[in-house]
């Protein structure tokens, strides 16, 4: 039976980061903690987990002689914080979509950045430390973001504010130079395997073993592509390139028919996304003149094909601008009323084209 994955605010684990929690430490314990802290690193790798860990044990009256930043399960400071109800903890997030794709919003609104000040300036209700958590921080708007500057200038005593991003270069120059910059890698994939058996201990173990090639580094993207079918969808992506550089148009109709539907909004977005990013992974390999470990069987057949009719048709500059057309059209299409059907059709028309002039 799977077992559901834990939000960050009730996690207790965090595995593969404890270089990040060192370096943390190391700032608590020399009494220069810095007042605002950058955490960076791909989507799904552990970012809030680590910042909710950081400020449980801030919110604890952390102590410069612990080992690390645990605390028990049956801490206070846990159960409320994992509860939503601790008085020193605000957290600041994209809110959930309420349309009917059920999207998230785009943005944090400059009115959540807003509240932070006054959040900050109160004194702390258990006499520790208060602290603020911008969960994807690239997410806020320009005004949201001048916000948050003016915090960072003036920042009050025994407070902190953490924010994860997955884009730094997205945020102002300002804001990253007034933060300590701390950067979590790609989960090693014997820990995403692990993690993921833990989840899912039915899975088969080749499935698994695919999952964690294609999470690379992420046990979030991990569990949303088994819970989305991802793994399935990927697996039909490989089949419509299997007679490449020809494409089986009647069947990428059915495809069209069963993902582009508003019904199958999610189906969509994964499938997408799983093309853009075997584009860039084929891309990223043709650079380095090597070929990507075969995820799904049958693909590294697929990918050899691929890779000669690129080279036959201009090369690796080719298929880098039809990787970013493919792109800009999804995100196109994304972002207004377009026939999804007919734009999954026109990518794979240009596909099929490029490698074929």
């Amino acid at each position: 039976m799977t077992e559901p994955l834990l939000a960050p605010r009730a996690n207790p684990r965090l595995l593969g980061h404890e270089a990040a929690e060192a370096a943390f430490l190391d700032a608590f314990r020399a009494g220069r903690l810095p007042h605002a802290w950058l955490i960076t690193g791909p989507s799904g790798i552990g970012k809030a987990t680590f910042a909710h860990r950081v400020a449980r044990f801030l919110m604890a009256g952390g102590r410069p002689d612990a080992a690390g930043l645990d605390l028990p399960l049956e801490h206070p400071t846990f159960r409320r914080a994992a509860a939503g109800g601790h008085a020193d903890l605000l957290t600041i997030e994209r809110n959930n979509g309420d349309d009917e794709r059920k999207r998230r919003s785009r943005e944090i609104p400059v009115e959540e950045i807003r509240r932070i000040d006054p959040f900050l300036r109160l004194t702390a209700a258990e006499g520790a430390w208060r602290a603020v958590i911008v969960d994807e921080a690239e997410a806020m708007n320009r005004n949201g973001a001048n916000a948050l500057l003016k915090i960072l200038e003036e920042p009050p005593a025994r407070a902190i504010l953490l924010l994860t991003c997955g884009n730094p270069g997205a945020l102002l120059p300002t804001i990253r130079s007034r933060c300590r910059h701390l950067a979590l890698e790609p989960l090693p994939d014997a820990t995403v395997d692990r993690l993921l058996a833990e989840h899912a201990p039915e899975l088969d173990p080749a499935d698994r073993a695919a999952l964690v090639r294609l999470a690379e580094g992420s046990i979030g993207r991990a569990t949303s592509l088994l819970e989305e079918g991802g793994l399935g969808l990927y697996r039909d992506m490989v089949a419509l390139l299997d007679d490449f550089p020809r494409v089986d148009f009647r069947a990428v109709h059915k495809m069209g028919d069963r993902i582009g539907p508003v019904a199958a909004e999610s189906s969509w977005r994964l499938f997408t996304e799983l093309l853009v990013w075997w584009m860039a992974r084929l891309a990223r390999a043709a650079a380095r003149g090597t070929e990507p470990p075969e995820i799904v069987a049958g693909e590294g057949t697929v990918m050899q094909r691929v890779v000669g009719a690129v080279g036959r048709a201009g090369g690796l500059d080719r298929w880098v601008e039809l990787w970013d057309n493919t792109r800009r059209l999804f995100a196109q299409a994304d972002g207004s009323n377009l026939d999804r059907k007919q734009v999954l059709l026109q990518a794979f028309i240009g596909i099929e084209r490029a490698c074929n002039s």
